[in-house]
């Protein structure tokens, strides 16, 4: 009897240490790779950067800014350049046929529009259907489309010899419309045009070519961008 009770206490301890091991074991297991999160910039001369290093653009400084919090983002895509308008953005796109879905989208478009002094219902269905397109792009999720509004340039240089007032107004009119259009479509909006007007006191905030803005005002843009979509790739 007691040899039989010997052997039982023995199993029972070689079971325990097996359980134990295998728990051990699972705990040191590492979590799997997770694949890159894709990022598609869309817009104009302020997504291209404009006299500004390819480092200094915002969607490359924002992609910077989650890598430092610990988030896997590729380089993002650019469809974007100097002097697009919401037309030739729609163009472009067709033209490349991005493939998506992507993790991220942002929308930075009108500024050529109001210098071009296209009307603001034409300016309001464009954007619109580009809106909708970066949100089929998002693969269907309206909260990772990130609209940026449009930058005041009547503070540069270059704006300095125009109409200042009339630019501001404009620019205050168009952004009303893109504001509006993307919170009725659920998407996430940053508004960038108050921090852009701070170049009327501080000239390091605008490019050697006195008009579009410096890696410093970019870097503004994306430290704000990138905890809004710290938040959706959580």
């Amino acid at each position: 009897m007691k040899k039989t009770l010997a052997i039982l206490c023995l199993s029972f301890l070689l079971i325990g240490c097996d359980k134990k091991e295998t728990s051990t074991s699972q705990t040191n297991t590492p979590p799997p790779a997770t694949s890159a999160k894709k990022y598609l910039a869309l817009g104009d001369s302020y997504t291209i950067g404009q006299s500004v290093a390819e480092t200094d653009r915002f969607p490359v400084q924002a992609k910077k800014w989650l890598a430092a919090q610990g988030f896997n983002v590729n380089e993002p895509q650019i469809i974007a350049a100097t002097g697009w308008t919401t037309t030739n953005l729609q163009n472009a796109i067709a033209a490349q046929n991005p493939a998506g879905p992507y993790d991220l989208v942002s929308l930075l478009i009108g500024v050529n529009d109001q210098y071009q002094r296209h009307d603001t219902v034409g300016y309001r269905d464009n954007f619109l259907q580009l809106l909708n397109k970066s949100i089929q792009l998002a693969g269907g999720l309206r909260n990772h489309v990130f609209v940026l509004s449009i930058p005041d340039y009547s503070v540069t240089p270059f704006g300095q010899n125009l109409d200042t007032a009339l630019i501001r107004l404009q620019i205050d009119q168009f952004n009303v419309i893109n504001k509006g259009v993307t919170l009725q479509n659920n998407c996430q909006y940053l508004d960038i045009t108050p921090s852009t007007r701070e170049a009327i006191n501080d000239p390091s905030l605008i490019a050697a070519d006195g008009l579009h803005p410096s890696a410093k005002e970019y870097k503004k843009w994306a430290d704000s961008l990138g905890p809004m979509m710290k938040i959706v790739l959580q």
